[in-house]
């Protein structure tokens, strides 16, 4: 469902900030596959998210789509095929708009646009069930204004937008990150739920050791640019943060020295 050949991203360059945030990275997720993606800080986690999203162009390789190479393709253009779900709980909604309004941007993700514009009855009462599963109370609130609601209830709706038309691809960058300990784990719950309802394809960077072994079928870790651990299978269910930070060393030949994955 996605294959990633050999690219690389440099930044600012011909400058003193110039950075080589990825360096010749493949990686294949067959479809249904959910990965999990920590590294340290600088690694290229969220620079790789942003690559397959369009967000940055390549400077070299290829990204495919369900085997379609979309490399040149806009970040629009790629809007169709991909979820995606961000740190920050403000971003992914419309704040001045409606919470069934912003389903209803999100149902019509990919459609060709048109002056005919309206929610009809039977699309409310659909909402109002998808809502409902979120066991927030917001399937009673569809005309309030998303600014309005808390972070944990924003990420929430954010994640029910990105797979309320099935993507292709679902991005989750460090979605549970702003949120307070309990929220963060109702909303990875959630996440997993709709993960496994719908089949979806998963890349989920995630500061947190544990977060990172507990969920998915398959972890990577990235350093500096590159993919040095990809961990899957029987060898994933048996893995500890201690067995991690271990391998980390001697493949990277350093210590993991992110305080934010330790702490977590």
């Amino acid at each position: 469902m996605l294959t990633i050949n050999g690219i690389s991203k440099k930044f600012n360059i011909g400058t003193i900030n110039e950075k080589q945030a990825l360096t010749n990275v493949s990686l294949t997720l067959e479809e249904g596959d959910f990965v999990t993606l920590i590294g340290g800080n600088g690694a290229g986690k969220s620079t790789i998210l942003n690559c397959i999203a369009g967000v940055h162009g390549i400077d070299q390789g290829s990204i495919l789509i369900d085997g379609v190479d979309v490399s040149k393709l806009s970040e629009h253009r790629r809007a169709g095929s991909i979820g995606r779900v961000f740190q920050d709980p403000m971003m992914g909604t419309a704040a001045n708009m409606g919470i069934e309004e912003n389903l209803a941007l999100a149902f019509r993700r990919g459609q060709s646009r048109s002056l005919k514009w309206g929610i009809s009855n039977k699309e409310r009462e659909k909402y109002r069930e998808y809502l409902s599963h979120l066991d927030l109370g917001l399937e009673n609130r569809l005309s309030a204004k998303v600014g309005l609601l808390s972070g944990g209830q924003r990420q929430a709706l954010t994640l029910l937008m990105a797979t309320l038309i099935r993507p292709k691809i679902l991005l989750l960058d460090e979605h549970t990150a702003a949120l307070d300990p309990k929220t963060a784990e109702k909303v990875l719950h959630l996440s997993e739920q709709y993960i496994k309802e719908g089949n979806l394809t998963t890349l989920m960077v995630t500061h947190n050791m544990v977060n990172a072994i507990q969920y998915g079928n398959r972890l990577i870790m990235m350093h500096e640019g590159r993919i040095i651990l990809d961990i899957k299978g029987e060898e994933k269910q048996k893995l500890t943060v201690e067995d991690l930070l271990c391998r980390f060393g001697k493949v990277s030949g350093g210590v993991f020295a992110n305080d934010r994955a330790l702490l977590s």
